[in-house]
């Protein structure tokens, strides 16, 4: 058999395949991927309400000029008040980021060290977490350390966590996922124990020390430690689709912010302004730039584009963790991307 014929036979194998496969992924991913693209972000933001998202904000930070801000749907669906940018909102887990950062002036200042263990750190953990003689505060900033995940525990969810001991609860006494350092495993986990770490080495609460070295410094007065320090009404509603609980009254002890600040810091995070003199090389061996965040109600994203300059948040405020919702919030990302990189080079 020739090569063309070959090359044609597996080419009709692929299509044959490919719409297959089609029958496997929710139709509304395909159509939000095939629409046509808008011609502006607010359209689009439009468009993703129309998908089924409560609300939405973004985000634009274009070097040189002036910030983009925009926002559709709810910011509370119940007391019909619309979704407006400078609402705060649950960033999840791009708090890793910033702790990240705060660890890595601890380590700068010889206050921390990236190759001492958790068993120096934590001996009375030493007999609760497998191989804590040989896991090292430079593993667990990179999910290298083989910590189980305390929320992949299969009754963190039926029996949430009342308060953070409860939680560090659910990642004790197991069997390490792997080796330390043999292999990647994202755990929530390791932040934990390095925020308790930056407290424990300060004498005060890690988020008061984000707030001194990271925070006042960039001028951030719209970020936040956690859910104690604001007012309610200025949190985004996050809502679970079919179930009507608003679950912004939920204290996870994770940071909020506006859209703006949490731009703002990534800006800062990749033009290396947020660091003092030989903090970023440090920053650069362990951690990375850019994030994304989820809780119950939820879904955040932030990267920073170095060929267009550009940083781009988007926050929405549906979840459904057994759907589609995260698949869907990372096309509308990538299609706002677009337009964004269409308007640059027109």
């Amino acid at each position: 058999m020739r090569k063309n014929q070959i090359k044609r036979i597996l080419r009709i194998a692929f299509i044959i395949a490919s719409i297959g496969s089609l029958y496997f992924v929710p139709w509304i991913l395909v159509k939000a991927w095939i629409l046509p693209l808008p011609d502006t972000v607010q359209e689009q933001l439009d468009e993703a309400i129309d998908f089924g998202f409560d609300g939405m904000i973004v985000f634009v930070d274009k070097a040189g000029e002036p910030a983009e801000f925009y926002a559709a749907g709810w910011h509370d669906r119940e007391n019909k008040i619309p979704a407006y940018p400078q609402a705060l909102f649950k960033i999840a887990s791009i708090t890793k980021l910033y702790v990240a950062v705060a660890a890595t002036k601890l380590v700068k200042a010889e206050r921390l060290s990236l190759d001492k263990t958790l068993a120096d750190y934590f001996p009375e953990l030493a007999g609760r977490i497998e191989n804590s003689d040989e896991i090292t505060l430079r593993m667990m900033l990179q999910h290298r350390s083989g910590i189980p995940n305390f929320v992949d525990h299969p009754d963190f969810w039926i029996k949430p966590p009342k308060s953070r001991q409860e939680t560090l609860e659910y990642a004790l006494d197991l069997p390490a996922d792997f080796e330390p350092g043999e292999d990647y495993g994202y755990s929530n986990t390791n932040y934990m124990l390095i925020e308790d770490l930056i407290g424990k080495t300060v004498g005060y609460p890690h988020q008061q020390y984000i707030k001194e070295e990271i925070l006042i410094p960039l001028g951030l007065k719209n970020t936040f430690g956690s859910l104690s320090e604001v007012d309610i009404n200025d949190v985004m509603s996050g809502y679970y689709v079919g179930i009507e609980t608003d679950f912004k009254t939920e204290d996870t002890g994770l940071m909020l912010a506006t859209a703006e600040d949490v731009g703002i810091f990534l800006r800062a995070l990749n033009d290396g302004s947020v660091f003092n003199e030989g903090e970023q090389e440090i920053y650069s061996s362990v951690y990375e730039y850019e994030h994304t965040g989820l809780l119950v109600g939820y879904q955040s994203i932030a990267k920073y584009y170095k060929d267009m300059d550009m940083v781009v948040i988007q926050f929405n405020n549906t979840t459904n963790f057994d759907g589609y919702d995260w698949n869907l919030s990372e096309i509308v990302y990538s299609r706002i991307v677009k337009i964004l990189r269409r308007e640059k080079s027109s």
